[in-house]
């Protein structure tokens, strides 16, 4: 690794985190709506509906993985895979008539759209962990040079 520096830190624990809030807000309101209302509600359209907050994550993250040289293929690999399988799957929705309701939401067009949203929660799991790596070694190496090792 190259740059440990403070603001290569900074920028992967914002990163990650902003990757990883959407991902585990829908969880955490699911368990607060059943614990209030005792209904499961589970929001799985609440990590594409923030995308701006992961795109933003995201690119703390690729600037903090190429600065310090580590995990760049992986952060880059899963932004990459979660946008265009998001765009896809909006794409797919509109060419078929899901997006405006011409189209029940039944059979392989309705497949289509919810595996488009699962392979991009894969892509955005898969930035999120390639910045918890990236934090992860950004600290471990700062330990180290604490220690005198």
């Amino acid at each position: 690794m190259e740059k440990k520096d403070t603001l290569t830190k900074t920028l992967a624990v914002i990163g990650t985190v902003l990757v990883w809030l959407p991902l585990l807000a829908p969880f955490v309101f699911a368990v607060l709506l059943f614990f209030q209302r005792g209904v499961f509600g589970f929001d799985y359209l609440m990590p594409a509906e923030l995308f701006l907050v992961v795109l933003l994550g995201s690119a703390a993250l690729l600037w903090a993985a190429l600065r310090a040289h580590a995990h760049v293929r992986l952060v880059a690999a899963g932004l990459i895979l979660a946008v265009v399988v998001l765009f896809a799957g909006q794409w797919i929705a509109v060419v078929t008539g899901l997006a405006s309701g011409e189209t029940q939401p039944t059979g392989w067009r309705w497949g289509l759209v919810i595996g488009s949203l699962a392979i991009y929660w894969l892509g955005l799991i898969i930035v999120g962990t390639g910045g918890a790596l990236l934090v992860r070694d950004l600290f471990k190496a700062s330990q180290h040079l604490q220690k005198g090792l």
